[in-house]
């Protein structure tokens, strides 16, 4: 990580962010509230990667960093990540997120699906539809600097899979294994969307340990549960831990879950 080039405090219900430039044309976004952003700046554009809670003034702050024409993108629709979409005249998302969506915007709505790509000018970003947290969970892959933006998708040392709508734990298993064959293909850092947790990107073998305890869920042979201690998202959610990773789920829905598997 480079040196703190700057930092910047905006003050919106006492959030405050600070941007920390971890390589060329690349920085990140945290603000105090555990939300985070990623920027990305190519010759001719740049990518802002999600917008955080509530913060006032993201635009100009942004544009304080950067002066090419900006592209807005979702990893999905959860309120701390898409909760200031309202800076912005144009946001892209996955469609089967839009459910999710928290807040009226008044802007414009495009949609991104597997494969889509965004030219930043040197840097090319593309999407990856990884489901799981929720439906349109995406993540954005910069093969050419072996960078992965993730979102939730992965979580952040532990994964929510308890939230409604449900995406049934074989799905997740199967966006694990998507992640690791792109790893072997090139990916070497995956940066999660709640950076202060980590302070580093994740490499392969935290993708294997999610997919060999969400499988472990699925078999029977998983660690036992224990009852998560915040309520979100269902009444009674747990958890389980293999190595680095650990799983939020809903009981029912695991249940559901193993008998569609049989």
């Amino acid at each position: 990580m480079l040196s703190l080039p700057f930092l910047s405090r905006l003050y919106s219900q006492s959030v405050t962010v600070s941007i920390t430039k971890l390589e060329h044309g690349f920085w990140v976004l945290e603000g105090s509230d555990y939300t985070t952003m990623y920027l990305i700046e190519g010759m001719k554009k740049a990518l802002l990667i999600d917008t955080g809670r509530d913060i006032e003034g993201l635009d100009s702050l942004v544009h304080r960093i950067t002066d090419k024409p900006l592209i807005v993108v979702l990893t999905h629709a959860h309120f701390d990540h898409a909760g200031n979409i309202g800076s912005f005249p144009a946001i892209w998302m996955h469609p089967a997120d839009t459910v999710l969506l928290q807040r009226e915007y008044r802007g414009t709505i495009n949609f991104v699906n597997d494969g889509d790509k965004f030219d930043l000018g040197d840097v090319t970003i593309e999407v990856s539809h990884m489901p799981g947290h929720t439906p349109g969970s995406i993540v954005l892959l910069d093969k050419k600097n072996g960078r992965c933006f993730s979102g939730d998708a992965f979580g952040a040392n532990h994964v929510w899979l308890q939230l409604k709508p449900h995406v049934p734990l074989q799905i997740y298993v199967q966006s694990c294994s998507k992640m690791e064959k792109l790893m072997d293909d090139g990916i070497q850092k995956l940066y999660c969307g709640h950076y202060i947790y980590a302070k580093r990107p994740y490499d392969k073998s935290y993708i294997t340990a999610m997919r060999e305890l969400a499988e472990a869920l699925l078999n029977g042979t998983a660690p036992d549960a224990k009852p998560y201690p915040q309520k979100v998202g269902c009444l009674t959610p747990m958890f389980v831990t293999h190595g680095p990773a650990t799983i939020v789920f809903d009981p029912e829905s695991l249940h559901e879950d193993i008998i569609n598997k049989k």
